[in-house]
């Protein structure tokens, strides 16, 4: 038994729309987009954020070696001018150690004596006379 007629024809129902519902899906949709974009916003502070951490710290590897490096270096440098390392190196060239004979004052000719300017000989003599007037 067939109790809807299987050519019924239902009438159209015409629904008008409401503003406020649209209004309140733009309102959640906004609110949304925003919570959404605080979220991505958060998210990428924090992944730079844990980068540079990541780079500070392999800088501060990098200069603890290379605060090492330099260390060793100037221990090098240092045992490189030891006196006694460059008595061997220089006896190895064919240096002979300095003779206690050898030592003395150099003496200057009056060649390598230059002239001294004439305003440094009048500065030299007001700088006297006034010291000696105090």
């Amino acid at each position: 038994m067939k109790r809807v007629p299987s050519k019924q024809r239902n009438a159209t129902i015409h629904r008008d729309r409401d503003g406020r519902a649209l209004s309140r899906l733009a309102l959640l949709l906004f609110c949304g987009l925003v919570l959404a974009s605080g979220f991505v916003f958060a998210a990428r502070q924090h992944f730079a954020a844990v980068q540079y951490g990541y780079r500070s710290e392999s800088l501060r590897e990098e200069r603890v070696k290379l605060l090492e490096e330099q260390q060793h270096l100037l221990l090098k440098k240092q045992q490189a001018y030891a006196p006694a390392r460059l008595q061997s190196e220089g006896i190895g060239l064919g240096l002979k150690p300095l003779m206690a004979s050898q030592m003395g004052t150099q003496k200057t000719s009056r060649r390598s004596q230059l002239p001294l300017a004439p305003a440094l000989l009048n500065s030299s003599a007001s700088f006297q006379g006034s010291s000696a007037g105090n």
